[in-house]
């Protein structure tokens, strides 16, 4: 009776146009239950409905799969099966649950192709195997119980009514207690923000390394470099360039010493400081933001831009790497994942390839462009010349 009721509802003449009177009535008659029912008897037409079904129940329901995936991976499950099928028997030695627990989990992890059977034994699915020794989907599978946290009440977040977050605690130097952690040097204080960053970076490191070439470069500056993860990936396969890093004091040094290890005392030359109180240094051809700046705010990152691009010199270029909103065929990883993510985190948002050009053209660089790259879902890439 409620939904026949809607659709008798008038709707304002003077308000809506006829294409949206159409679209209004359009939506009525789909959420009318009886009409459901109808289409979901019509051949044609029951394919669609059931397919949207699906669709709202896998929205309800996604909370629970993600949490049938961390329990698989805090039990290490991929990693027991990485050598070949098991039978419950003998998973049941490797993971410490009660047996009726593990079939239940073992169960759901098959129902979302994590694993498969193959006779009466478990094996990695389609959707398991990529992660077995993947350290940067891994951590950021078990990060994930911090954004859990904050999410519990997601109306109390949109209003800002929640006074902790534990997003927000996990990265203080977002955050406005950020004017302690400027300061340190001690490693062991800011290596707990900086290793998940670490961990996960070659997702978006290998599209950038895959994508620009990097022959037309002299020196290399990554502000906001953390530990260094991107220029010992790029290091691997690039053999003439000299590099800089610029992150917090405490950062830096853990990353200078890092790097000197791995590539020898003279070719990486690490600065502490704050990129919103600092100057960047200068003496680099090109600088890398790689996932720094939806982390800030719109008027920072504007901020950060004039810094950079008065730090390069005539003909020098700027890469941004980061996952962005608007990317095709990704709608919901954009504004949805990313945007909850950052209002968790307390700062930042996801932003549009085309808004960053924007931003890039108002501190002053004469040209942008986006490079294609394969897997969009970990980062896109935006190029400006000074």
């Amino acid at each position: 009776m409620e939904n026949i009721s809607l659709n008798m509802l008038p709707i304002n003449k003077d308000k809506y146009s006829l294409l949206d009177k159409i679209l209004i009535r359009k939506d009525r008659l789909i959420a009318n239950r009886q009409f459901q029912r109808v289409v979901a008897k019509v051949p044609f037409l029951s394919s669609i409905s059931k397919s949207r079904a699906k669709g709202v129940f896998d929205l309800m329901a996604g909370f629970v799969y993600s949490q049938i995936l961390l329990a698989c991976v805090r039990v290490r499950l991929f990693d027991h099966l990485s050598n070949g099928p098991l039978s419950l028997e003998e998973l049941s030695k490797k993971v410490d649950m009660p047996i009726k627990g593990l079939e239940r989990l073992l169960l759901g992890a098959q129902s979302l192709e994590l694993i498969e059977t193959r006779g009466n034994r478990f094996a990695l699915g389609t959707l398991g195997a990529p992660l077995v020794g993947n350290q940067a989907l891994l951590s950021m599978i078990e990060h994930h119980g911090a954004l859990y946290q904050d999410l519990r009440d997601p109306v109390a977040l949109l209003r800002g009514e929640l006074k902790e977050k534990a997003l927000e605690s996990y990265w203080p130097y977002i955050t406005e207690q950020s004017e302690e952690l400027k300061s340190l040097s001690d490693t062991d204080k800011v290596s707990q923000y900086s290793a998940l960053m670490s961990d996960s970076l070659p997702l978006v490191a290998d599209e950038v390394i895959d994508s620009y070439s990097f022959n037309q470069h002299q020196c290399l500056l990554d502000v906001g470099g953390g530990q260094g993860t991107f220029i010992s990936l790029l290091s691997e396969r690039v053999n003439h360039l000299q590099f800089q890093l610029f992150d917090l004091p405490g950062v830096a040094q853990l990353a200078q010493e890092k790097l000197d290890e791995k590539l020898g005392a003279g070719r990486v030359k690490c600065f502490g400081g704050d990129f919103f109180n600092h100057p960047i240094p200068s003496g680099a051809d090109l600088v890398t933001l790689i996932r720094v700046i939806f982390d800030h705010d719109d008027a920072r990152v504007k901020q950060l831009l004039r810094s950079i691009y008065q730090s390069l010199p005539s003909g020098g270029r700027l890469l941004v790497a980061e996952p962005m909103a608007n990317t095709e065929d990704l709608p919901a990883m954009g504004q949805a994942y990313f945007g909850f993510y950052l209002l968790a985190m307390g700062r930042g948002r996801p932003r549009s390839s085309q808004e960053i050009k924007d931003f890039l053209i108002e501190a002053g660089f004469k040209r942008t462009k986006l490079v294609k790259n394969m897997m969009k879902i970990n980062a896109q890439i935006v190029v400006a010349e000074k």
